[in-house]
């Protein structure tokens, strides 16, 4: 089962660059990064790249173990103290020879399937995290 994202987050996740990937190494530890990303169109998956994404850690734990999280957050004001953010937990896939969303990133890419999302500040009038599968 996937989880849709609501227009305002599908609008939030376009407009920022960078989230963080947490994978699941060989050893059960997790990783977590910064990576690169863009919302596929058509699908709504998440859609990370690098220059150079096969030779990653993070590429490499998804091809053992695909359960993935994935959080792009900001700060939209300090004072008044606002922050807001989505989280995605689902599955990804590491793809090899694909065409890259955008020039300078590598044929591989990683594409994460929501199952579950988070959502905080996103939304008009909600301040609270609210989730859903």
């Amino acid at each position: 089962m996937t989880a849709t994202s609501t227009p305002h987050e599908l609008a939030y996740l376009r407009d920022q660059r960078l989230g963080r990937l947490a994978t699941v190494d060989a050893g059960g530890a997790p990783q977590n990064n910064p990576a690169d990303f863009r919302i596929d169109g058509a699908t709504g998956d998440v859609l990370v790249g690098g220059r150079n994404l096969a030779a990653t850690r993070k590429f490499r734990n998804i091809q053992r173990n695909p359960r993935v999280a994935f959080v792009v957050d900001d700060i939209a004001s300090v004072n008044p103290w606002v922050v807001r953010g989505v989280e995605l937990r689902g599955s990804a896939q590491a793809l090899t020879d694909v065409d890259p969303p955008r020039r300078g990133i590598s044929r591989e890419l990683i594409r994460l399937t929501p199952q579950w999302i988070a959502s905080w500040g996103i939304e008009p009038g909600e301040l609270a995290m609210k989730a859903r599968r």
